[in-house]
């Protein structure tokens, strides 16, 4: 994907994670990009990560509540929809910063808050859960 505008860039991967087309998020990051929240170079483990997420929440979503830019870098704060929330909790939400080099994701940095999920239940194998 080609574009002046880096937040298209992250617009266009909430919605390959959305409607699950998930390869096609392949194009949008750099080969040697680098997840911060995974620890991992490439987009494979990020894609394992969406895959795992779906298996055990199969109506998850991110919704873009506020997307910032500036130069390269674009913050996304997101809500998570489709997830099980105990009362109380808070709404989940994600915030993600991605650094666009060349108009494809070459860094991210995420935090979350009211997941039902963890960076490394999403690295491990299902043997390792």
């Amino acid at each position: 994907m080609t574009t002046d505008d880096p937040s298209a860039v992250v617009r266009r991967m909430q919605e390959c994670f959305n409607t699950r087309q998930f390869d096609q998020a392949d194009e949008l990051h750099a080969p040697d990009c680098f997840s911060h929240a995974l620890g991992t170079t490439g987009f494979d483990a990020g894609k394992s990560a969406w895959r795992s997420l779906v298996a055990q929440f199969p109506d998850i979503r991110v919704v873009a509540e506020d997307i910032l830019a500036d130069r390269d870098k674009v913050a996304v704060r997101s809500s998570i929809e489709g997830v099980p929330i105990r009362a109380g909790d808070p709404q989940p939400m994600m915030i993600e910063i991605f650094r666009i080099a060349n108009g494809r994701i070459a860094e991210n940095w995420a935090l979350g808050q009211g997941l039902p999920y963890s960076a490394e239940t999403l690295t491990e194998s299902p043997g390792q859960r």
